[in-house]
């Protein structure tokens, strides 16, 4: 059964490690980018490694309660910021498990749903989000496709 644990300098190390696919290396960016834009966010990130016994299979990081729209500061958002798969481990639920994390996680911290962001592409992850439940809200943040999920889904 695989469980979140937070980052410490015992397992940084091995969470930088983690790659994806080389085909979607242009979908996903590095477990180190995250974790540098989680210690200069560290109000609103939220970064778990996910794993299954003592191996890293995973990375996600959450983001909570940010104001998506600077005109509407009541307009606060959480969910789901990066998510990193080892490429050994595609395919096992591990991608779901994160989704339902930050779902949890979200549901929580008294929020009745959860946000993504995907870019489009040939292998990229459109249809894994669809079949979670997203749906594309019509809204595009730095040319990606924004999804909301109901908490009730």
């Amino acid at each position: 059964m695989p469980s979140l644990v937070t980052i410490t300098p015992d397992n940084v190390e091995a969470a930088c490690r983690l790659t994806v696919r080389p085909d979607q290396e242009k979908f996903a960016s590095p477990v180190a980018w995250s974790l540098a834009e989680a210690y200069a966010q560290p109000e609103i990130a939220w970064p778990r490694l996910i794993v299954e016994g003592d191996e890293i299979v995973g990375f996600l990081m959450g983001f909570f309660d940010i104001v998506w729209h600077p005109d509407r500061p009541e307009d606060l958002r959480s969910g789901l910021w990066r998510l990193n798969i080892a490429a050994e481990h595609q395919g096992q639920g591990y991608g779901r498990f994160a989704v339902q994390s930050i779902c949890d996680e979200a549901r929580r911290r008294g929020h009745d749903r959860v946000y993504t962001t995907w870019e489009q592409g040939t292998g990229g992850p459109e249809r894994f989000y669809l079949k979670l439940g997203f749906r594309p809200t019509g809204e595009t943040s730095e040319g990606e496709v924004v999804g909301e999920r109901g908490l009730t889904e």
